[in-house]
């Protein structure tokens, strides 16, 4: 399935397709010729509250497992682009989602929880 995900900062592959940043916050004193990505769309990251919590700005830090549950939640709000962006793999484009630099452990990371929806959807 041509559905990847990589960090923002990840060097790009000729073979990453369209490289989609999914993150709430651009990154920070990135000049726009410096972009890595063809499209942003902020809705898929975790809302700026969820975001927040994870990091203890509002208090400890909230685990994996209540985050993971709140994202899920927060995300079927975009049911439509995830169901775009199934529709695009289905049709046989490649899609490369991109988070945070910081976010080094992708299978505790929202795009892996992105990449599992919109191949669930790819097979449903």
């Amino acid at each position: 399935m041509p559905l990847r995900t990589r960090r923002w900062n990840d060097p790009g592959k000729p073979d990453d397709g369209e490289r989609i940043l999914i993150c709430r916050y651009r990154p920070r004193a990135l000049p726009k010729a410096k972009e890595t990505w063809d499209a942003w769309i902020p809705a898929l990251g975790p809302s700026r509250a969820l975001h927040a919590d994870f990091y203890g700005k509002n208090g400890p830090p909230i685990g994996w497992d209540a985050y993971r549950k709140r994202y899920l939640t927060e995300i079927e709000e975009q049911r439509p682009r995830i169901e775009e962006l199934a529709q695009r793999v289905r049709k046989g484009e490649t899609i490369t989602l991109l988070c945070s630099s910081a976010c080094v452990d992708e299978l505790r990371c929202h795009r892996a929880l992105l990449k599992a929806l919109i191949e669930k959807a790819v097979g449903g």
